[in-house]
């Protein structure tokens, strides 16, 4: 559902600007809810409601007796708030958020099928820049035959 890599920056307010070509299957899947959290490698997760419940279901299966599942449900849900797209197109991204991804101001969102990542324009091209030479060995690495 959602492909490629956007630019954008937050305006004064904290709100950033969902790309176009991310709007539009939103809006076709009549999707008004969506819930940003804390992500993996720095960056933050945007899900559309669906695949957050989806989601929500396979970690909330992980035993609470178990520490580091504690742990990991009590920092992604802890973080995790419910977001609408407003009539211009914006989410508003929370303070706590932004400080926990590093965002300033200017950003790179990045479409990973089911989930949309919100980075710090810095953070990114450094992950970018360190994992693109070993695409080609983390395909063989994860891909199954």
């Amino acid at each position: 559902m959602f492909y490629g890599e956007y630019e954008h920056a937050l305006d004064r307010k904290g709100r950033l600007i969902i790309p176009a070509r991310f709007r539009q299957p939103l809006k076709d899947h009549q999707i008004a809810t969506l819930f940003l959290t804390r992500g993996l490698d720095g960056c933050l997760f945007l899900f559309p409601e669906s695949e957050w419940r989806m989601t929500e279901a396979r970690f909330k299966q992980i035993p609470f007796t178990k520490s580091e599942g504690r742990k990991f449900n009590r920092l992604l849900f802890s973080g995790a708030a419910e977001v609408s797209v407003d009539g211009l197109g914006r989410i508003l991204v929370p303070r706590p958020l932004k400080e926990f991804a590093q965002i300033q101001q200017d950003v790179v969102i990045v479409g990973v099928s089911n989930r949309i990542e919100i980075w710090a324009k810095e953070k990114w091209q450094a992950f970018y820049e360190a994992s693109r030479p070993s695409f080609e060995d983390i395909a063989e690495r994860v891909m199954l035959e």
